[in-house]
């Protein structure tokens, strides 16, 4: 008997063309099993965050609401319109830009907001805002504006809010741009501790190297090449093909 690992995320097929016509996707398969640390690299504009948007929906996969035609499963469950509040429980997203995921006057508030938008008990909201900006070293903020705070900071107060809903998957859109030595530093930490699956889209290849076990290279919307981290990213046949360089700890 054949024992199947379990899948957080899988995509099958997954093609997707924006109204001007470019096609950003192109047939992307692949399968990320429960708990795996999985980068994806490319260069820019190689579909990188659009593949990202797929996987709790921010990007419709289906014109439909039933599994005919899914192309993205998250844990077994088909990405449709009528299920994407399920999904959003368990896809936790952090974009590229803080101030796209900010817009209350506290970073209390900005934190407690999913878990309320869950129909959690007050108690149990104040709770997980606790414990969610505890995790990022940002408990002493919570009255703060996030307007007030460095970038570094409302990047850590973003991922507060995604760790407040307890979801299994974090999907990360260049989660260390334009952060300095030490925020890059805390967010490796705090991300190091998190027990669930984690998808990173960087350009960003030494932090690929201390946190995923797993790399996915991406150009025009296709997968060009999938592996073990240390093989992919040192091989410079594959790295210079697709606009990209072996990494300096690993030539």
């Amino acid at each position: 008997m054949t024992n199947v690992e379990p899948t957080a995320i899988e995509l099958r097929q997954l093609s997707f063309q924006y109204p001007n016509g470019r096609l950003a996707l192109d047939a992307i398969t692949c399968l990320v099993p429960v708990g795996e640390r999985l980068a994806i690299v490319g260069p820019s504009g190689a579909g990188k965050s659009t593949l990202l948007m797929h996987m709790n929906g921010l990007l419709p996969a289906a014109p439909t609401n039933t599994d005919a035609e899914v192309q993205v499963f998250v844990q077994g469950q088909g990405v449709t319109r009528t299920r994407l509040r399920d999904i959003r429980r368990e896809v936790g997203f952090l974009f590229q830009d803080p101030d796209d995921q900010l817009f209350c006057p506290t970073v209390r508030e900005d934190v407690a907001f999913g878990p309320l938008n869950l129909g959690l008990e007050r108690a149990e909201v104040i709770a997980r805002v606790e414990r969610g900006l505890a995790a990022v070293g940002m408990a002493d903020c919570s009255t703060r504006n996030p307007a007030e705070l460095s970038t570094g900071e409302r990047k850590r107060v973003c991922l507060a809010g995604l760790l407040a809903c307890q979801p299994s998957i974090l999907v990360l859109d260049e989660p260390t741009s334009n952060l300095d030595p030490r925020a890059r530093r805390q967010l490796l930490a705090i991300l190091r501790e998190f027990p669930g699956t984690l998808i990173v889209a960087t350009h960003d290849l030494d932090f690929v190297i201390d946190l995923c076990s797993r790399v996915l290279v991406l150009e025009s919307g296709k997968v060009q090449a999938d592996g073990p981290t240390q093989r992919i990213l040192s091989d410079p046949l594959i790295m210079d093909r697709h606009g990209l360089e072996v990494p300096w700890r690993l030539r």
